[in-house]
């Protein structure tokens, strides 16, 4: 039974959280699903090398396309607390301008990665033996991004109305179809990384068509054409929350620099796999806890605006509790399968050799994060941008970039291992203290 905005102020938290996370958790788990088979096929079928292309071109695409994911973001706090106050115009209002911010800004940084491809690729790390899979693997791939803009935007505000199975099936069906045509293209027709990024690029716009579907049949939100007109006030706001998701992405796109290049000078190609292969799990593992906290945004956000503190006190409490249970859960098992799990990737015996341990130091802190995790959406969902963007950028930008620069020079490539769990602990236990405060200063509930 879908939850209407209504419900997500008057019903009961846990029901409500499970009924929004658990669509949102199959829905990143699909999604990640889909990544990580796309890996594993082209590590089995096309080689160990074709891992680390992958590790390079996506964060470039994932840049572009994050685009859309923080006009989505920043766009439906502004949406959920529009729906929360009862104001419907200025949610359909705040969609129309998603929709053009979305478009523009997407279409001018594809135009300016096809221009400036060579530099792009070598920016991210594509060097020695990784440069001509790259290259094949970028061009399909680059000219589809505008569609997964646009998907990754119409999918948060979907969420936000409470229609948490269709953001859930609007993951699903890319990943479904990205894996049939990784078989197709790959396995059958032999089109190596050509044919691995076709297949990504058709499944992201099957990804666009449903989402379009959605929004003429099932939206509660009725766009008209004033609707498509940019409101200079109602985009700067949505652009300061937008910033935050935006910052966040720009500052793992510059990890993804600095970590491709670090771990090329310090264990060449081999070391690119290696992560390529753990990025991959990073995505992968966690989905039940990024699903949690998809799925604490519209509640925390709706009964904020409705200025409910207390329904957003207890959505922060229930949140934390069943996240840091269920990546409690998935770091043991990564301890248990390591080997197992790497194998499924490839048989490069180097590879085979240096991931586990790797893998285990990289997850070593997963206990903890949800309270990174929940922290800072809380103050996303809020619409307090500023504390957003500075408890979005800790873990990435004032400790893993830094460390992952200083380590190695003293630990060699098992130093940027290590960076990971040390800049989740220092990130979490700030989060903690501007959640602690916040709730004992500004929701107070009587």
């Amino acid at each position: 039974m879908a939850v209407t905005s209504e419900e997500l102020g008057n019903k009961d938290i846990k029901s409500l959280l499970i009924k929004q996370a658990v669509p949102a958790s199959i829905g990143i788990l699909f999604m990640s699903v889909n990544i990580l088979v796309d890996t594993i096929f082209v590590g089995q079928w096309i080689g160990s090398l074709a891992i680390a292309a992958v590790t390079v071109v996506l964060p470039m695409t994932f840049f572009i396309s994050s685009l859309g994911m923080a006009v989505g973001i920043g766009g439906s706090s502004v949406l959920s607390r529009a729906l929360g106050s009862g104001n419907k115009e200025k949610a359909e209002k705040t969609f129309g301008n998603q929709i053009l911010m979305t478009f523009v800004l997407a279409s001018v940084f594809v135009l300016l990665g096809i221009f400036f491809s060579d530099e792009m690729l070598l920016l991210f790390g594509a060097q020695g033996d990784i440069v001509k899979p790259a290259k094949e693997f970028f061009f399909p791939i680059i000219v589809s991004v505008p569609f997964l803009a646009l998907s990754m935007m119409g999918n948060t505000v979907i969420r936000a109305e409470g229609r948490a199975k269709f953001a859930m099936f609007a993951m699903i069906i890319p990943a479904f179809a990205n894996i049939l045509l990784d078989i197709l293209f790959i396995k059958y027709l032999d089109l190596g990384m050509f044919g691995a990024a076709l297949a990504t690029a058709i499944s992201y716009f099957t990804c666009f068509v449903f989402i379009v579907w959605f929004f003429i049949y099932k939206s509660e939100l009725r766009l008209k054409w004033h609707h498509l007109k940019f409101d200079f006030p109602l985009v700067k706001e949505i652009t300061s929350l937008s910033f935050v998701t935006f910052s966040r992405q720009g500052v793992v796109s510059i990890l993804a620099i600095i970590l491709n290049h670090t771990l090329y000078t310090f264990g060449g190609e081999h070391s690119v796999i290696i992560y390529g292969i753990i990025s991959r799990m990073l995505m992968f593992a966690l989905f039940p806890v990024l699903g949690i906290t998809q799925g604490f945004i519209p509640i925390a956000g709706y009964n904020y605006g409705a200025n409910n503190h207390k329904r957003v006190k207890e959505a922060i409490f229930i949140s934390i509790k069943y996240a840091a249970i269920l990546a409690t859960i998935i770091y043991v098992g990564i301890l248990i399968f390591t080997q197992e799990i790497v194998a499924i990737f490839t048989n490069d015996t180097t590879v085979l050799a240096e991931t586990p341990n790797a893998l285990r130091w990289v997850f070593a802190a997963s206990p903890i994060i949800a309270i990174q995790l929940i922290g800072s959406a809380y103050f996303q969902a809020a619409g307090k941008a500023k504390k957003a963007l500075f408890l979005t950028l800790t873990k990435q930008g004032f400790f893993l970039i830094p460390l992952v620069l200083l380590l190695p020079n003293f630990f060699g490539i098992f130093g940027v291992w290590i960076a990971f769990p040390i800049s989740d602990v220092l990130s979490t236990t700030i989060t903690y203290y501007f959640l602690n405060r916040e709730m004992k200063t500004h929701l107070k509930t009587h």
